[in-house]
């Protein structure tokens, strides 16, 4: 079995901080591959504030093609909507026997995880790591053991940070990954346009 990460996420737009998170946990944190799972609707925010699905989507294959470990996946893009983290992984487990898929989740969203469709199934049917964020203390109850922490270093960095920097004219080229910095310049302004799509 194939350990494989699922990390989901809107990436709106992606940046340093999943970059780096993504690279530890498969460098340190035992997975052998992971994929960036661009949603293109989460339940629980408001789907105005999402750059076009295809371009996010684009930027994110841009940011990691170089990185043997990833692989990015539109899967969800196919999915009735809204799409749900545990419909979803059953799906995924369905279709690829070979790989055991372990979700990535931070600190913030395990402390609402509750409000999640099915999300006792979510804690026990599958394996789930949740990296730390600053203010929120995990307390994982000893019922289950597929449910760990890991001592990733902390980036304090978020999409919502990007694109107050984007309108506020900042030059944040290394908040960006390398490949895909050029598009959020200064002297080029389409990343603000692209943030207003």
């Amino acid at each position: 079995m194939i350990r494989t990460g699922v990390f989901s996420g809107s990436f709106n737009p992606i940046h340093i901080g999943h970059l780096a998170l993504a690279n530890w946990l498969c460098e340190y944190g035992g997975l052998e591959a992971l994929w960036f799972l661009v949603t293109p609707q989460n339940p629980l925010k408001n789907l105005s504030q999402l750059m076009d699905d295809d371009l996010r989507l684009s930027l994110v294959k841009e940011a990691v093609k170089d990185y043997p470990h990833f692989r990015v996946s539109d899967f969800e893009f196919h999915r009735p909507q809204p799409a749900y983290t545990i419909d979803t992984l059953h799906a995924l487990k369905s279709l690829y026997p070979d790989r055991e898929f372990v979700f990535i989740l931070g600190a913030d969203n395990w402390a609402s995880l509750k409000r999640w469709k099915e999300s006792d199934k979510l804690m026990e049917e599958f394996s789930i790591i949740v990296y730390p964020r600053k203010g929120f203390d995990v307390v994982i109850p000893d019922n289950y053991p597929n449910i760990h922490t890991v001592d990733a270093p902390m980036f304090e960095i978020s999409s919502t940070f990007i694109r107050q920097a984007l309108e506020d004219n900042k030059d944040i080229r290394f908040f960006l990954p390398e490949a895909i910095s050029h598009y959020f310049s200064p002297e080029n302004n389409f990343g603000k346009s692209l943030i207003h799509q």
